[in-house]
């Protein structure tokens, strides 16, 4: 787990061959298989494969989201609001466990923030994603990831990077 843990780092680029269906499921178990508060499991995911649509949601907010124009793939992470009130919570499990499976897979990945940012001066980025796939407005959006084959090598961590004294024993 540390291996890749070391090695994941956020991947922006990604070249034009196609993810088998097989790496995608084996992400989503990954997902499904992330601890929910009270195991009410809130999490919903959509997964979105076609090139129209990515590009339509890298228009999602002003920064950080163009990218989506070459990606191969996106999972959507979002939540049922009435299902349970730490629904962030759970989807941010669920979205960390995407993204750790994905580097096992060979892929790389990137978080894009959703939540609390806004599409334009008049709409939320996470209203603007509802209205293009079709969400009930209970579903709430944390993040989309982003997902493909790396283009080029970033260099991952090693134990350097650790800042050991953020780490207390007992008290602050």
């Amino acid at each position: 787990m540390l291996d890749l843990l070391y090695k994941r780092r956020s991947i922006r680029k990604f070249t034009d061959q196609v993810i088998e269906e097989e790496k995608i499921d084996r992400i989503m178990q990954a997902a499904l298989l992330a601890p929910s508060s009270k195991s009410k499991y809130p999490c919903e995911f959509i997964v979105v494969d076609q090139k129209e649509l990515n590009e339509k949601l890298s228009e999602c907010k002003p920064h950080g989201a163009s990218f989506l124009k070459s990606t191969p793939v996106s999972i959507v992470i979002a939540g049922d609001i009435d299902k349970s009130d730490v629904w962030i919570e759970d989807c941010s499990i669920a979205a960390s466990y995407v993204q750790i499976q994905a580097e096992k897979e060979g892929l790389g990945s990137c978080w894009i923030q959703i939540r609390e940012r806004p599409h334009d001066i008049q709409k939320s980025s996470e209203l603007y994603i509802q209205e293009c796939l079709n969400m009930p407005s209970n579903i709430k959006i944390l993040a989309i990831i982003a997902l493909g084959y790396k283009e080029g090598v970033k260099v991952g961590r090693d134990k350097t990077h650790l800042k050991r004294e953020k780490i207390h024993k007992n008290s602050y």
